[in-house]
């Protein structure tokens, strides 16, 4: 880093060979030679490349591909008698076995069935399953439907099935915003994070003090860095979902933008604070996944962060993250403004003023 700093700004190009510049003069200038030197940093570390453009994608390629839209899944049942079983055939969605009564038992016990039909008590059903397993509950609806209407059982309600499959309502829909503010959030810690600390403990930070380059500058630098990298790693992740998985974009693409900005520039003022006084590399990656992981898992990436208790939801909804996913996917999903998502908008913005305003307070050079 030091090299490139030094070199560019220590020799004119006028001293070196006489001649005029051809390069624009605004090259010349400390901040835009530190911003170059933030693109030579990432670009030459693969591992940061491929965590940054080609996990996301792989990531989404794979739960794509594993919660793509497909037929209702086939249950498989177990029964003991002829009887139960041409019974249970009557409903499509069971897969029904003829088995004696022990491997039954160790068909159910091992999983390999979601539920074993056994003759009952005066002519009756006895249904075992397992309540908490949502296959197991689905499997005794349907086969107890297929047994009553073998039995004679009539509805007296007549009805009909309308099925909608339509763009934004599948699992990748929901998947993709999540899968981006994840990477944003990623991104701009590690990447200033990382950065600053390194940097401090090879003695950089020092020796750019030493300089007459302004301290705003060292800063500001990072921060056009990334807003120049996030062109290509939204444009990635959200050109592969539009274009190879069909993720619909209903809302502005510039309102998508502006939560993008505003969301890494949330980070990269958390990754500073991290990052302000801590020494080593060992102490800064703790803490910088101390504070992701709690986000990864109860921000509503993979999930919605409605499974969680009712009176933790505050909490999670006041997370820099929950704030982009839910901005993100209410914006792309549903069409939705930035008047709309003025809420978490609100949070973000709060997150990089008090973020921004106490690493300043405590960052140290040294």
């Amino acid at each position: 880093v030091m090299s490139d700093v030094t070199a560019i700004s220590d020799i004119h190009p006028r001293e070196a060979t006489g001649k005029s510049p051809r390069k624009p003069q605004f090259l010349d200038h400390p901040l835009v030679q530190l911003t170059l030197v933030r693109f030579r940093e990432f670009i030459r570390e693969p591992e940061a490349l491929f965590w940054v453009f080609a996990f996301p994608l792989l990531l989404a390629a794979g739960l794509g591909i594993a919660f793509r839209n497909r037929p209702a899944d086939v249950l498989k049942v177990a029964t003991v008698t002829p009887e139960l079983m041409q019974a249970l055939r009557q409903e499509k969605f069971l897969n029904v076995q003829l088995m004696d009564a022990s491997a039954a038992q160790d068909a159910l016990r091992t999983g390999k069935v979601a539920l074993l039909a056994l003759p009952g008590p005066n002519g009756g059903v006895v249904y075992r399953y397992d309540d908490t397993n949502p296959e197991g509950r689905t499997a005794r609806m349907l086969a107890d439907h297929a047994v009553q209407q073998a039995a004679g059982r009539t509805d007296p309600v007549a009805s009909r099935d309308v099925l909608m499959r339509e763009r934004g309502s599948r699992y990748i829909d929901f998947l993709i915003p999540g899968l981006l503010g994840m990477n944003l959030m990623g991104s701009a810690i590690w990447g200033m994070g990382y950065a600053i600390v390194d940097a401090r403990r090879k003695k950089l930070l020092k020796r750019l003090i030493a300089t007459p380059m302004p301290r705003s500058y060292y800063l500001l630098s990072f921060v056009l860095s990334r807003l120049l990298l996030l062109v290509a790693e939204v444009g990635v992740l959200l050109g592969f979902g539009a274009l190879i998985l069909q993720v619909p974009i209903r809302g502005s693409l510039l309102d998508v933008a502006v939560l993008c900005i505003l969301g890494s520039l949330s980070f990269s003022a958390l990754g500073l604070l991290i990052a302000s006084r801590v020494r080593t590399i060992e102490a800064a990656s703790g803490l910088m996944n101390s504070v992701m992981m709690p986000m990864w898992i109860a921000s509503g990436v993979f999930f919605s962060a409605q499974q969680f208790p009712a009176i933790v939801l505050p909490l999670i909804k006041a997370l820099p993250l929950t704030a982009l996913i839910d901005a993100l996917r209410a914006t792309m999903l549903q069409g939705t403004n930035l008047l709309g998502v003025v809420s978490e908008v609100a949070v973000l913005g709060a997150w990089l003023i008090v973020c921004f305003a106490l690493a300043l307070k405590l960052f140290r050079w040294r």
